[in-house]
């Protein structure tokens, strides 16, 4: 009897923390790794795009929901990552966990004089 009880706590507690996998915006922010860059080109499942390092696509099957995936060609946007970065030309960064948007390129456009 001890036995059982002892398995069914365990399956309560593998269940339980199955369940805590999705993390917010904010905890993202603040303990992942991130690069800025200016996009410079769009597709449908990646963005290109480029800082004083070079360039990168940025995979858009990111982790959190709540992220920007629609981006014009010259928003600035902030991608928080794993860190790991694959060294081709341009670079990729592969398991992305949000992106934010830091500056919009029709900023100028929308702004009153």
């Amino acid at each position: 009897m001890k036995k059982w009880i002892a398995w069914v706590l365990v399956l309560v507690c593998v269940l339980a923390l199955s369940g805590c996998t999705g993390r917010t915006m904010d905890d993202i922010i603040a303990h992942e790794p991130s690069i800025t860059g200016t996009v410079k080109e769009t597709g449908e499942n990646a963005v290109l795009i480029e800082n004083g390092n070079g360039e990168y696509w940025v995979s858009l099957q990111v982790e959190n929901k709540d992220s920007m995936t629609h981006f014009s060609v010259g928003d600035e946007i902030v991608v928080y990552y794993d860190g790991d970065v694959a060294e081709s030309d341009p670079m990729q960064i592969l398991t992305v966990y949000a992106i934010t948007l830091k500056t919009s390129a029709n900023r100028a456009e929308n702004s009153l004089p």
